[in-house]
């Protein structure tokens, strides 16, 4: 079954929000939250993270019905790729080196970043490189 396509942009656009903060605070805790909604969205797919939760019940209904769809399986690859760099991340702010969670983080910042503003998903691009790789033609 096919997903909105803005919702999984509007969580990325939530997503870049919470990392930018948590760069610019060092929060640990806000870090932990992220890597919830990560971890949330990859078991589950995108409507099963707080974001895609909050998009279905707050912005979907204000905007319309959806246009335009997508599979669900790039998306949920890319919270997974995500919830890898947030559990870095979260290792250099508590555990350290501190270097290690700024970077992890600003990485997964970018990546958000890319898909809320011009709607290009860099883990869904990883994963259908993954899926040209590894499926056979026969």
């Amino acid at each position: 079954m096919e997903i909105d396509a803005r919702g999984p942009r509007f969580g990325a656009a939530v997503t870049t929000f919470v990392l930018a903060v948590v760069l610019i605070t060092g929060s640990a805790w806000l870090l932990a939250w992220q890597t919830l909604a990560f971890a949330l969205g990859a078991a589950g797919g995108v409507g099963r993270s707080p974001y895609g939760w909050l998009f279905r019940k707050a912005v979907r209904p204000r905007i319309g019905p959806p246009t335009e769809f997508e599979a669900p399986e790039p998306p949920r690859f890319a919270q997974a790729v995500g919830l890898a760099f947030a559990v870095v991340g979260l290792v250099g702010y508590v555990v350290g080196p501190q270097w290690l969670g700024l970077t992890a983080t600003a990485c997964a910042l970018a990546a958000a970043f890319l898909n809320a503003a011009f709607g290009y998903c860099l883990g869904c691009e990883m994963y259908l490189l993954v899926r040209r790789v590894t499926v056979r033609t026969e």
